[in-house]
């Protein structure tokens, strides 16, 4: 971007916060849809952008790529995922994708092993009967969960987030075991993990959690024939993306008694929650704030712009995925 040449225009499809906005708002014209965008109105803002900063919620396809016009340059999503950009149609006009890894790993694993134990001792049903005025005085029988000390730990994805929330675990694990394309050898020695084959891994543990990216082969990965292969009284935990998990399957599972408890950040149609999971018993249910700590988010919107000022300049984003 030369010295007095024209400012080139960025969509911010709905919000960036100012660790990140602050940096783009200094080299570039800012139009930003706002968190009640609806789909047309991003149609309405785009055209003649350089970048589009989005995030999971937004679906930057062709009519989005179409609407801004050739000058378009790259794509900045605001999340580790990415199955919200159409990475075909953009390689066609040689659009950069860019993504916000590396920053979150901490918060979400975090998010992750709250979720763990939350589900494990069923807390979101005991403050209920607390905040409700339904709780009659301590009972031996009443909210009976998983105790996790010696619990085998089954990790599907021993990627950044994966690898983070087994150190957080390892104290409390009996035993680790992790589903991976390849092997960890890292994992292996530092933590003791065990690869697996995810059919292993979910009879075998007593915790499944998942973190893995939502493509054609992981969708509905945990469905009505896992669910019940797992122990009865074993916690699953979905931090990663929606599509992984059949929420009407995990619901029976959930009201059969087929599997102990469940938590859940993230929904395959949000921020629509399906009624049989809101409904469901022994369901910690949150929405999507795995990366929400000040820390990570700040980084995020950080990364977002350095992805978007790098490519305006002819640089090479610092997280290009296609």
């Amino acid at each position: 971007m030369e010295a007095g040449a024209r400012r080139p225009a960025v969509l911010i499809a709905r919000r960036l916060l100012p660790a990140g906005l602050e940096r783009l708002a200094g080299e570039c014209e800012i139009r930003e849809g706002g968190l009640e965008a609806t789909a047309k109105r991003l149609l309405e803002l785009a055209p003649g952008v350089a970048a589009i900063v989005a995030d999971p919620t937004v679906p930057v396809g062709e009519p989005l790529l179409e609407a801004a016009g050739p000058q378009l340059r790259v794509v900045a999503n605001f999340a580790v995922g990415y199955d919200n950009v159409d990475l075909e149609a953009c390689r066609r006009r040689g659009v950069a994708v860019a993504n916000t890894p590396g920053v979150l790993t901490n918060a979400t694993a975090e998010l992750a092993l709250a979720l763990t134990l939350a589900a494990a001792r069923r807390t979101s049903e005991a403050e209920l009967e607390l905040r409700s005025g339904r709780w009659r005085g301590w009972d031996p029988g009443a909210h009976l969960g998983l105790e996790l000390s010696g619990a085998t730990f089954g990790i599907a994805g021993m990627g950044r987030i994966g690898r983070r929330y087994a150190e957080l675990v390892r104290s409390l694990a009996g035993a680790l075991l992790y589903t991976s394309r390849t092997p960890k050898a890292d994992a292996e020695d530092a933590l003791g993990a065990r690869r697996v084959g995810f059919d292993e891994l979910v009879r075998l543990s007593d915790v499944v959690s998942l973190h893995l990216p939502a493509t054609p082969e992981t969708s509905g990965l945990v469905g009505r024939d896992e669910l019940r292969a797992m122990k009865t009284h074993a916690v699953l935990v979905n931090s990663a993306r929606g599509p992984l998990v059949d929420a009407q399957a995990l619901a029976e599972a959930l009201r059969e008694g087929e599997i102990g408890a469940a938590g859940l950040d993230v929904y395959e149609n949000e921020p629509d929650v399906p009624a049989a999971l809101l409904e469901a018993p022994r369901l910690v249910l949150l929405p999507h704030i795995g990366s929400a700590t000040t820390r990570a988010r700040d980084a995020m919107a950080r990364l977002v712009a350095d992805n978007v000022l790098a490519v305006l300049r002819g640089e090479e984003p610092p997280n290009r995925v296609a």
